[in-house]
């Protein structure tokens, strides 16, 4: 039996090859395979082999997967030699015959690992030979500095003997994972219009190099039609999708591109692609120039110089993409914070900035960040996102749409819960687009991302303090100021603080129809999440902040993230007043998500509803309609609670 292993995000491979019949597992030196690694028990699992078939029996702490299937301590499984099992951060391909051939993000993640290393070395020999800071100082409106770059590169890779005969089958492999990035930057490019005001660089002007063949750039062109047509692109109605038909299907197509690229295409495919990457670092912002770009990407985190992910449809996976030291990855940092004021040193080493985009900005430097400089970008989204999306993916009901819709027109107070990156903004920005456009409405953020649809809009943003320590402007202040500036409605980006009690005390004096976001776990976590929140900014009893909450509130709705990333409404809640026995705040879910199917009417009917059907906003055979039971059986009636008890 022979048994392939390692890291994650690793391509390299080992393999132990034995003849014994049961394999050990773990971290401790006597296993058959050693896993270093603290997450892996010192005996994890056992693997035996029976009539063609394994079995794999966990008997460590941590739990492991095989294939899509989650193994815990004390369970066992039985699988076929080739699936792969993960223990993390380790993944093991057993096989009796020969190797499991090597997936193609692996194939892609050490071609990158390659070409990274390479642009390491040429970037070294050019501080040696120029002044990479007088280049960058120089080069606006100066193309000499730029051809000049692009020269030495090529002469570097000369030097290094690069395009010897002896690198030609690696570079073919790299030369198709260039094409697959030149086609989807150009399908990026091509968004034009429809992407103005969203990427940082609407147009990388790195892409295209100052020492141009024209003779290759047709066949680089006739080649990217050729595999454009072979993918039917045109086909697929939105950028997004166009993009991942790319990255799902150009492994396919690639081998009718292979014939076509002859020794002098690949040397200048190679040689166009360090020069872009090189440009990218010297002059903007390195390996994230494309990232930041391409609509398919939410999030971009810099973990530390070698680890850049980025989260795609709501899951986290590494770009494959690295910067070449911590030097040059504080260099960009600094590069992207200076665009909008702002500066970041070991004197000042945390920053929140927000890009001209829109997109928002953490970054954090040593001494504060021990392995390295961190960076986290959450992009401004190129797509407005309506109900109707939300109901498309499934993240909302018809139902429950048009419930929220009539009770932001009916003016009810809204406040949407999640946790990080669940989507409480885009809920936000959705729920907003329901009032009507004759009312004046106050926004204030941290961080600008509200895109609201209404002309008559005032849009206020939080201001931290100088360098010497003043002029700082709180959400808090720009509550207070909101109150006197005659608002119909106020919408507060986020609740994280004393501003809370100054929201609700808005929601209570005439501005009715505000909203808000809180970071909790369920509906009723909102309420004592607000009670802390409250109590940061003045000493109150609890039944005082409550009979404050259950005044100001009208309805809460709760967002989560499920494990595969999928963003859903799991309540919809009222605040339904505070019980005169009790004292305690009364919480009734008008939706919960139920059996893990989708968000289900509870048949609970909710204080206000009669307005909503006296005022046309609402019909009750809509609400609660045939394919959605007015009460859940068994229920006897309405599901209501207290605060603390659980979910019904």
């Amino acid at each position: 039996m022979k048994i392939w292993y390692n890291k994650v995000h690793d391509s390299r491979r080992t393999m132990v090859e034995t003849t014994a019949a049961t394999i050990h597992i773990g971290r401790d030196a006597g296993n058959t395979i050693v896993l270093q690694s603290p997450l892996v028990s010192k005996r994890h699992a056992i693997v035996t082999q029976q009539n063609g078939t394994l079995r794999l029996e966990n008997v460590g702490i941590n739990g492991c997967m095989v294939g899509e299937t989650e193994v815990l301590g004390g369970q066992s499984i039985e699988f076929s030699p080739g699936q792969q099992v993960r223990i993390w951060p380790y993944s093991l391909t057993f096989e009796a015959e020969q190797a499991a051939a090597i997936t193609r993000t692996q194939l892609e993640a050490h071609l990158r690992s390659i070409m990274a290393d390479l642009e390491l070395r040429i970037h070294r020999k050019l501080l040696e030979r120029l002044d990479l800071y007088e280049l960058e100082s120089n080069r606006v409106g100066n193309n000499e500095s730029i051809l000049l770059l692009e020269n030495n590169i090529e002469d570097i890779c000369r030097e290094l003997n690069l395009f010897g005969t002896e690198n030609a089958p690696l570079l073919e492999e790299v030369t198709g994972l260039t094409l697959r990035d030149y086609l989807i930057n150009q399908l990026i490019l091509e968004g034009g219009p429809a992407l103005t005001g969203v990427v940082l660089l609407a147009k990388n002007e790195f892409d295209i190099p100052a020492t141009l063949v024209p003779e290759r750039e047709g066949e680089l062109h006739n080649l990217l039609s050729f595999t454009r047509e072979r993918l039917q692109l045109d086909d697929e109605v939105d950028l997004s999708g166009r993009i991942q038909k790319v990255e799902n299907q150009f492994a396919a197509v690639f081998p009718l591109v292979r014939p076509h690229l002859h020794v002098e295409l690949r040397r200048y495919l190679i040689l166009r692609t360090l020069k872009k990457d090189l440009k990218d670092t010297v002059f903007g912002f390195g390996p994230l120039q494309d990232l930041i770009r391409a609509p398919t990407i939410n999030e971009i985190m810099v973990v530390k110089s070698d680890h850049i992910y980025v989260e795609r449809d709501g899951v986290l996976e590494l770009s494959g993409r690295r910067f070449i030291s911590d030097k040059v990855t504080e260099s960009i940092i600094e590069r992207i914070v200076a665009q909008v004021g702002r500066r970041i040193d070991k004197s000042q080493p945390l920053v929140d900035a927000r890009l001209p985009d829109g997109s928002r900005v953490n970054a954090i430097i040593p001494p504060l960040a021990i392995r390295g400089p961190c960076l986290t970008i959450r992009k401004f989204p190129a797509h407005r996102f309506t109900m109707d999306d939300l109901i498309e993916l499934k993240s909302m009901t018809p139902s429950a749409a048009m419930f929220l819709r009539a009770c932001v027109i009916d003016r009810k107070n809204i406040l949407v819960s999640g946790g990080t990156g669940t989507g409480k903004t885009t809920m936000l920005n959705v729920l907003s687009s329901f009032i009507p456009h004759k009312e004046r409405i106050v926004t204030i953020e941290d961080t600008t991302e509200l895109q609201l649809h209404q002309d008559h809009v005032v849009t206020l943003e939080s201001k931290q303090a100088n360098v010497e320590g003043a002029g700082a402007y709180t959400i808090r202040d720009l509550v207070r100021n909101a109150l006197r500036m005659r608002p119909d409605r106020i919408i507060v980006g986020e609740c994280r603080g004393g501003e809370a009690i100054d929201m609700l005390q808005a929601m209570n004096t005439g501005h009715d129809g505000s909203m808000t976001t809180v970071h909790a776990n369920s509906a009723e976590e909102v309420i004592k999440r607000l009670e802390v929140l409250v109590l940061m900014a003045v000493e109150l009893p609890v039944i005082s902040i409550h009979r404050q909450i259950a005044s100001a509130l009208d309805v809460i709705v709760q967002i989560t993230r499920l494990p595969g990333g999928k963003r859903v409404v799991t309540q919809v809640s009222e605040v339904a007043g505070i019980d005169p026995e009790t004292k305690q705040l009364i919480i009734t879910d008008i939706y919960n998500y139920r059996d893990g199917i989708r968000l289900q009417p509870t048949g609970y009917l909710p204080s206000f509803v009669e307005s909503l059907i006296v005022k046309n906003l609402l019909q009750l055979e809509f609400l609660y309609g045939a394919n959605e039971p007015a009460v859940e059986p068994g229920l006897g009636k309405y599901p209501e609670r207290r605060l603390g008890s659980k979910s019904t």
